[in-house]
């Protein structure tokens, strides 16, 4: 079998490159459909925690059920939907490079998080009206919506800048694996602490959080205003501390060969 090569920073920043331009290029519609596939399978983070923990119970089931938090995020990233989290990294990496491309990556941001949140409320509706789970699974979700809410604003900005650092820093480490297998373990190590810790997630969180709102247990006011807040840590995160550092290292010379 043939050695695989560890790509170096440079060709890591080529590939995100290429990624960016490839997003941006794609049309709106194309955009809104990927993007409400990934709202809708985001709901498999909070979907596989309550439903671990309707099973089992005390603190071994609470741990367990969070092993199954990084499902959404390898859904969604293996199958190339559209995350807005993502886009914290491909297409402003991009703009870095190029100096171009703004508004066509403000465009981008707008459909991809617009869509990822009404694919979140169609799985927190169906879930939540139609009745396909059990009783505990359900109260286990909603629970995990409230919870998710009740922490203070500087709270969820801040814990919302680490998730969203995680997940970009994601993206780029997915861009260096060059097979599958590789793919999901980066994406599973890079996830599991954003369930750990209990870190905002603008789209993974909002599948359990609208499913509370649904179930009366979370004002539409109170989510709007945490989806805002969560949305502008997240963006913090992937844009300064990864988009911006990565490019950094690249165009200064310094992760050519690293």
């Amino acid at each position: 079998m043939a050695e695989v090569q560890r790509l170096s920073a440079h060709e890591i920043h080529q590939e995100v490159v290429a990624n960016g331009r490839s997003e941006l290029d794609r049309p709106i519609g194309a955009l809104a459909f990927s993007g409400l596939g990934a709202g809708f399978l985001m709901g498999l983070t909070g979907l596989g925690v309550a439903g671990t923990r309707a099973i089992l119970t005390g603190e071994a089931g609470e741990f367990i059920g969070l092993l199954f938090y990084p499902l959404g995020f390898i859904a969604v990233v293996i199958g190339r939907a559209q995350l807005f989290t993502e886009n914290t990294l491909f297409p402003v990496v991009l703009v870095l490079t190029e100096r171009n491309h703004l508004l066509a990556t403000l465009r981008l941001w707008a459909v991809v998080l617009g869509t990822n949140v009404v694919g979140s409320l169609a799985f927190a509706a169906l879930v939540t009206k139609a009745q396909p789970l059990h009783a505990d699974a359900v109260a286990g979700l909603v629970r995990l919506g409230t919870q998710a809410t009740a922490p203070g604003t500087v709270h969820v900005f801040t814990s919302a800048i680490l998730g969203g650092w995680l997940v970009a820093m994601m993206a780029w480490l997915v861009s260096s694996a060059q097979r599958t297998i590789g793919q999901i373990l980066v994406i599973w190590l890079m996830t599991f602490p954003v369930g750990l810790l209990h870190l905002a997630h603008c789209v993974a969180s909002s599948g359990y959080i609208l499913a509370a709102a649904l179930s009366g247990q979370v004002s539409p006011g109170g989510y709007i205003a945490w989806l805002a807040t969560a949305t502008a840590g997240n963006i913090v995160g992937g844009v300064l501390i990864v988009s911006l550092l990565n490019h950094a290292q690249v165009q200064t010379g310094q992760g050519g060969d690293s």
